[in-house]
């Protein structure tokens, strides 16, 4: 069978600690229900400056310039730590400080909702000339606006846009009474559509790919944007396509909580591999709301709020070009409506299921890629180490089926599994950003055989108990790009001609 390939990945991060205060769903509702807690008091005391950020280590292995396995040298946690390399820009993308990103979004914005004050309007048009992605579009920076202006549109309910403290803009509402069109909403797609196009066009630059081959697009973020009439009804791909100069895509959004990025992987596969389509992107950028979730048990640990980063990633599903390493789409892994609930069932589901199919055994995967939630987020706030709990449980089937014994789990933990890395933005950490890693050592390094797993709670949007889950397996790439027992087009031609020829001789006869 001729799988598609993984041809592909980009990732960015954002620094947003004024967005943490204003736009964190956590913080609002703690404005709202609390405003004079102590929490608010003491937050931003807790922020980071970008300097910091990009020390962090676990930012460091997302954009490309450590490997997750580099993490297993600095003792945890981490945020008291500095990683050896502090670079901005990394191999597979970016971290990028909150003032360019206003500015994005303003380039985000085709409606004129961004106002931006004046000096800070200017400001930003200097930094983003300076960026290697966004020389061209500084200057689509709209002259900036006096303070009154913006206070009269704050007046008007448009959501502030804040640096260090200060309001330097805002988003207007689009709208006057449609809930799906306020300030807010505006606020949280543009972010998700800025860091969104933030990641895409790092796709493209660091691996050299040309927007105009890209056919076809799948948004798989969290958010929804449309109006009161349909709420959900998108749509975000195009929207970024557009700004990428994707002028030959189309596209469509895909959402399935956390899983939605593999689902996405799936169906960008399935396309691909059907013949539809040569080249699909999927993108999915950050979550606003997110930011913070944990604040208060970082706070009250006197740790600085990690949850400080939006996280966006792109990846490139193309043809089979004999290097790339395949996606194996004859063993994907899913959770079905029947599968249950149970760790046990999820588990067997999305990972055993799949492997059975193909005889192989759980040690048979060098890595598997499940929840990469950051620890030095979760475990001050009391849920764990995610991405440990997953591989802890994967090791217990395996020793249920007898592949390996019950003294040997922590050895698979370490060697199949990794330390995570990710922000807590839900879909952000779901398998996908091992999937560069991947790339690399499925193609110029020692793995042979890679899980993604995604995982997500259907259950968040009150219409169903159900969990969802998706696997997909990723291979080195034998170097064979024809389809195992198929034929050629010259070969069918043949064929055709050979079967008239025969068909001719036998009328003769008659």
């Amino acid at each position: 069978m001729n799988f598609p390939v993984i041809k592909a990945a980009g990732y960015a991060l954002v620094h947003t600690p004024d967005m943490i205060l204003h736009n964190g769903t956590t913080q609002t509702i703690e404005k709202m229900t609390n405003p004079d807690s102590e929490y608010l008091k003491n937050i931003t005391n807790h922020f980071r400056d970008f300097e910091r950020v990009l020390r962090y280590a676990p930012n460091q292995v997302y954009i490309g310039n450590m490997h997750p396995e580099d993490l297993r040298s600095y003792e945890m946690p981490w945020y008291d730590k500095e990683s050896i390399i502090r670079d901005r820009f990394g191999k597979f993308g970016e971290i990028m400080p909150q003032d360019e990103f206003i500015g994005l979004m303003m380039l985000a914005d085709t409606f004129d909702l961004v106002l931006l004050e004046r000096d800070f309007a200017q400001s930003v048009k200097e930094s983003l000339n300076k960026h290697p992605l966004f020389k061209e579009d500084a200057e689509k920076i709209k002259d900036g606006v006096d303070m009154d202006a913006i206070s009269k549109a704050m007046d008007e309910h448009a959501e502030g846009l804040y640096q260090d403290g200060k309001i330097v803009g805002c988003v207007k509402k689009a709208h006057d009474i449609d809930v799906n069109l306020s300030a807010h909403t505006i606020f949280e797609n543009l972010v998700v559509k800025a860091s969104g196009i933030l990641a895409f066009k790092n796709l493209l630059a660091k691996n050299n790919i040309a927007a105009e081959d890209i056919d076809y697009v799948i948004e798989c973020s969290e958010e929804a944007c449309g109006d009161m009439n349909q709420r959900g009804g998108g749509n975000f791909a195009k929207a970024v396509a557009e700004k990428c100069s994707a002028v030959n895509a189309t596209g469509s959004d895909t959402r399935g909580f956390c899983a939605a990025p593999v689902h996405a992987l799936v169906e960008a596969s399935a396309l691909v591999q059907a013949g539809i389509y040569k080249n699909v992107v999927i993108v999915a950028g950050g979550a606003s709301a997110k930011l913070g979730m944990n604040g208060k048990d970082h706070v009250k640990k006197g740790i600085p709020v990690l949850e400080d980063m939006l996280g966006a990633f792109a990846v490139m599903v193309s043809q089979n070009d004999g290097v790339n390493p395949i996606i194996r789409t004859d063993l994907v892994g899913r959770h079905t409506v029947g599968t249950g609930s149970s760790p046990q069932a999820v588990i067997t589901s999305l990972i055993t299921n799949p492997l059975d199919r193909a005889g192989y055994k759980i040690t048979d995967i060098d890595k598997y890629s499940v929840e990469m939630q950051n620890p030095d987020i979760t475990k001050p706030a009391g849920a764990g180490d995610v991405p440990e709990a997953n591989y802890k449980m994967i090791g217990a089937l395996g020793v249920k089926r007898q592949e390996l014994s019950k003294e040997e789990i922590p050895q698979f933990v370490m060697k199949h599994g990794m330390l995570g890395w990710a922000p807590t933005q839900g879909h952000i950490p779901s398998g996908v950003p091992y999937v560069g890693h991947a790339k690399d050592g499925l193609t110029g390094g020692t793995l042979n055989r890679v899980m993604i797993v995604g995982k997500g709670s259907l259950f968040l949007g009150r219409m169903t108990n159900l969990f969802d889950g998706v696997s997909v397996i990723l291979e080195r790439n034998t170097g064979e790009t024809s389809n195992s027992g198929s034929i050629s087009q010259a070969e069918v031609k043949s064929m055709i001609a050979e079967a008239m020829r025969d068909l001719a001789a036998l009328l003769l006869k008659e």
